[in-house]
């Protein structure tokens, strides 16, 4: 909705000046939509109208593709099984918390993992058995045995990339 409300007024003062570019000058315009023209017109405004409002928004979502929220070289890697399950774990266990720009993750309390240095597959594994650092901002064994090992082993995987 914000973007609409940024993006809104510029779109109505570019279809302005399309139209009276078109008109030849803005006398012309002015005639012109006072008269409400001919065939023509109403043919031109009409395939403005299609092409900015469905043909433009339909090629951008058509374009998005598997890869929201990849990044790097993981928007071309196919995920093993155990990392997929690993970042569903991560999603439902800690995207609320942690920043992750591998799963879009946009958390508020804990680190932004991309930005912390030596993420690897113990210093994770530890966190989640401890607690973060164990000074009580984490819940200690938040996801335990072969989850933590998923979550810790995807984590090291694609913090950073």
């Amino acid at each position: 909705m914000q973007v609409l409300l940024v993006i809104g007024p510029f779109l109505v003062l570019g279809i302005i000046i399309i139209f009276i570019a078109f008109s030849g000058s803005p006398g012309a315009a002015r005639e012109a939509y006072l008269t409400r023209g001919g065939r023509a017109f109403a043919i031109a405004v009409i395939s403005i109208y299609a092409v900015f409002g469905v043909v433009i928004p339909a090629a951008v979502i058509a374009s998005r593709g598997e890869s929201v929220g990849a990044v790097g070289h993981l928007r071309t890697e196919q995920p093993t099984t155990n990392q997929e399950d690993g970042k569903a774990l991560f999603i439902e266990t800690c995207k609320s918390c942690h920043t992750l720009a591998a799963v879009n993750a946009r958390g508020v309390t804990g680190p932004n993992l991309d930005e912390l240095g030596g993420v690897d597959y113990a210093r994770v594994r530890n966190a989640i058995k401890i607690g973060g650092t164990g000074d009580g901002r984490m819940p200690p064994e938040l996801l335990t045995g072969e989850d933590a090992k998923l979550v810790a082993q995807y984590v090291a995987k694609v913090a950073g990339q």
